[in-house]
């Protein structure tokens, strides 16, 4: 009986605690979502506006985009030796253009070998183009 006395208690005293943390529901169902912040570089070029909008079973398509793109500027960093932020987030408009050119008519299967050349391609010069950007902090 002592048991369910307390547990009673200990409920009745936790319900008031549990009211005033839980969060207020409203009708507003206004947008109050922030601009997407980063650590470094907060200025970044959009990404082309199809890769938001593209069906969830060809997201791929997409994602090998945005590891050309990453390559693109990776290379680039390693040839300047400079990790600004207009370097290491330049336009998008040269990697879609190669993603055109290379990509758009590939199959998934395709798709997927290229991403991991790509990756291949980005692993080689990782640790160079990390020593050029730390010491320029930004990593």
């Amino acid at each position: 009986m002592r048991k369910i006395t307390l547990t009673a208690a200990v409920t009745l005293l936790a319900a008031p605690l549990a009211a005033q943390t839980a969060p207020q529901v409203t009708n507003d169902l206004t947008v109050t979502m922030s601009p997407q912040q980063y650590r470094i570089c907060n200025d970044r070029p959009a990404r082309p506006t199809w890769m938001d909008e593209v069906h969830p079973r060809e997201a791929y398509k997409a994602l090998t985009l945005m590891r050309l793109y990453e390559l693109r500027s990776w290379e680039a960093i390693k040839e300047t030796g400079d990790c600004g932020c207009d370097v290491r987030f330049p336009s998008w408009d040269a990697a879609s253009a190669e993603y055109e050119e290379r990509f758009a008519t590939s199959t998934q299967a395709e798709h997927t070998q290229a991403r991991l050349a790509i990756r291949n391609e980005q692993n080689q010069i990782a640790r160079d183009v990390q020593d050029i950007c730390e010491a320029q902090g930004n990593w």
